[in-house]
């Protein structure tokens, strides 16, 4: 398969998984479609079934806007491309800092985050920064915000305020950003094709995803941390892993990699991404949010954006990072 997809043109090669994919969730929306329509029995089984369905449509829906997202980024291409990120990282964060009560001290640590620090690190994606890109959150900004708040004149609970707003911009601005930076890394010999990295990421980290929570329905293991999560366990874990590794190996065609490189980059980024995913499950838990889809109501108590790309923010920079120290780009 890999000979096959290096053999196709560019175009032929979008076309190729253009098909694959949304014939795919096309194929897998139809399934649910007529499940969703078979007559159940009024009892503790088919109550359960129609726990089970909704499930299935939420996680089939966060696969839906992740491929959509993806194409249309393609599509529009270039800082366009960059700009469209640039607001699923602005809206991520509105989500996340409306889990977190603020003060009025707040404020000016808010502008600063939404919009200063966000358009800035997006504009240095944009301009293949990388070596400032990298750092200008976890150094710069990390030490700004403090003085920005400091500055305030609020002292009350101080150090748990700014440390939330910290990791909101960590994981929705800086995980986020590191998506469009993929496409922006410069490999010899494969020219205008960064847009195939994104899709590689995206693709393993959501079958990773997807792989797990079928996993986790199917087995009913004792979960690992119960008090967070009551699907996850190690071997729904590993299941999910290794699928989107797997599947990695099957689309080294569409990536400078060699299929061991791709397996290890694709095994990077799933573990990346599943336990992120975790981590944003136990601050959804602190901040005493139910288990998501079961009422009809996002985790976040917005449109519930967080819920679709927690595992991408996580897996992003470290698979970006990975691929260009490990490649020299």
């Amino acid at each position: 398969m890999n000979q096959f997809l290096r053999s196709l043109s560019t175009t032929q090669q979008v076309g190729a998984l253009f098909i694959l994919v949304f014939g795919v969730l096309l194929l897998a929306s139809g399934t649910l479609l007529l499940l969703s329509l078979r007559e159940r029995d009024d009892d503790a089984f088919g109550a359960a079934f129609g726990v089970e369905l909704r499930n299935l449509r939420r996680v089939l829906g966060n696969t839906w806007f992740m491929a959509g997202a993806f194409w249309l980024s393609w599509a529009v291409g270039g800082n366009v491309a960059i700009g469209l990120f640039g607001i699923v990282a602005f809206f991520a964060l509105r989500e996340f800092i409306s889990l977190s009560p603020t003060h009025r001290g707040d404020h000016r640590s808010l502008i600063l985050a939404f919009f200063v620090v966000l358009p800035v690190q997006f504009w240095l994606v944009g301009g293949r920064h990388f070596d400032l890109f990298t750092v200008f959150i976890p150094v710069y900004v990390f030490l700004a915000l403090p003085v920005v708040g400091a500055l305030a004149d609020d002292p009350h609970r101080f150090l748990e305020r700014n440390a939330k707003m910290q990791w909101g911009i960590m994981v929705c601005v800086y995980g986020t950003s590191h998506v469009p930076a993929l496409a922006r890394l410069d490999f010899p010999g494969f020219d205008g094709k960064g847009a195939f990295l994104v899709f590689f990421l995206v693709l393993v980290v959501q079958t990773c995803m997807l792989a797990q929570h079928l996993a986790a329905r199917k087995l009913q293991r004792p979960p690992r941390a119960p008090h967070i999560s009551q699907t996850f366990h190690w071997t729904s874990w590993t299941i999910g892993v290794a699928t989107g590794s797997l599947l990695g190996v099957l689309l080294a065609g569409i990536t400078p990699f060699k299929p061991g490189q791709a397996l290890a980059m694709a095994l990077i980024a799933c573990v990346a991404g599943s336990f992120g995913h975790l981590v944003m499950k136990a601050l959804k838990r602190d901040r005493g949010i139910t288990n998501w889809g079961l009422e009809g109501k996002s985790i976040t108590g917005a449109s519930g954006l967080l819920d679709k790309v927690d595992a991408l923010c996580f897996a992003a920079p470290i698979f970006f990072h990975s691929v260009r120290w490990y490649f020299k780009v």
